[in-house]
């Protein structure tokens, strides 16, 4: 898929984001984090992420995903810039040997955010704390900022791409055996 000139500044931006985002937690600004995991108060560093963003509409993503972002850091002495898109690490929810579509928690969780017509902040919010409560990688937050970014753009289709890469057949070509299954 060609990128447009808006979605190559939302990305640099994304960049721009994850970089500072990253460089909290290597500085140990624990200070700044904490402000960035308030949601409904108006800090100063929720309002530096929104600066990383190319326009003005597309502030609350850059907010949002740095929310996520520190959710996950909570406690994090290095900073983790996360791995493949949403539904590549939705996969990582779960137990030893259950995760992912094998996981009902994480179908469930993933079914509320890709039937969600807006982004749904709090079933995203939700799934990075499991995801750092199993002790697995995020999604890239960069890729997230990306994402989100395109939540409403039919052409783009982000819930669908996130379904299918959750849902996608394992290396080896066929889907994890479920529980008690003879395979």
């Amino acid at each position: 898929m060609t990128s447009t000139p808006g979605q190559d500044s939302v990305a640099e931006g994304a960049v721009h984001l994850t970089d500072w985002l990253t460089t909290l937690v290597s500085n140990r600004e624990y200070g700044d984090l904490a402000q960035l995991r308030r949601v409904s108060a108006a800090t100063a560093a929720g309002f530096r992420a929104g600066w990383y963003a190319p326009e003005k509409e597309k502030r609350e993503v850059f907010e949002q995903v740095a929310f996520l972002f520190a959710v996950y850091h909570r406690g994090v002495g290095r900073p983790v810039r996360g791995l493949g898109g949403f539904g590549t690490a939705a996969r990582r929810i779960g137990r030893p040997g259950s995760r992912g579509p094998d996981d009902p928690g994480a179908v469930r969780l993933v079914d509320r955010i890709v039937a969600s017509r807006r982004v749904p902040w709090r079933h995203l919010q939700h799934a990075i704390t499991r995801l750092r409560a199993c002790e697995q990688q995020p999604p890239s937050w960069t890729d997230l900022v990306v994402d989100l970014d395109q939540w409403n753009d039919r052409k783009a289709r982000i819930a669908y791409q996130w379904a299918v890469d959750f849902h996608a057949p394992t290396a080896t070509g066929r889907k994890t055996p479920q529980k008690g299954s003879s395979t």
